[in-house]
């Protein structure tokens, strides 16, 4: 998936403010500006449009894991050059604290049907035999998982009027 469009599902699942974005960013050390957040979330045929690489979106994932579970001691992790749809699964995963029976249920939640096994082979080191690439088509899945679940339960936690 391109980086873009998981910054802006992530922002619009979790209602992230401009400020919100750029602090994310700063739990990573690493500050961004307003200017920044905003052309990385317009769409691709706005003028102001803005090609986020995929290090800019592991930095982000690793402060969103920072800000959500904490810092780990010590050095903090180097944000990957590249990222793979598995990369970013686990990384959404370890930031929300997910089990495997969470993410299934996500899943389930869109319609899509996955098993244990087949789960954990998308969280597994490339070169293990039973390793899985994630599709374009999973990811978004479950990112559209987490919208409803999120979106959803905030609506729910809102008083009536």
């Amino acid at each position: 998936m391109i980086s873009n469009d998981v910054l802006r599902r992530i922002r619009y699942t979790f209602d992230y403010s401009d400020s919100q974005m750029m602090e994310l960013f700063a739990h990573a050390d690493h500050e961004v500006s307003r200017e920044q957040v905003c052309s990385w979330l317009k769409q691709e045929e706005d003028p102001g449009y803005a090609e986020m690489t995929d290090k800019l979106l592991a930095t982000f994932l690793n402060g969103m894991i920072n800000a959500l579970r904490g810092r780990r001691e010590g050095a903090q992790p180097v944000p990957e050059e590249r990222l793979t749809n598995n990369m970013i699964l686990m990384k959404l995963r370890i930031a929300l604290d997910l089990q495997s029976e969470d993410v299934l249920a996500l899943l389930e939640s869109v319609g899509l049907s996955f098993s244990k096994h087949e789960l954990s082979a998308l969280f597994r080191k490339p070169g293990h035999k039973h390793y899985r690439v994630c599709e374009d088509q999973v990811l978004r899945n479950f990112l559209k998982g987490l919208q409803q679940h999120f979106r959803e339960s905030a609506t729910s936690d809102s008083p009536e009027q």
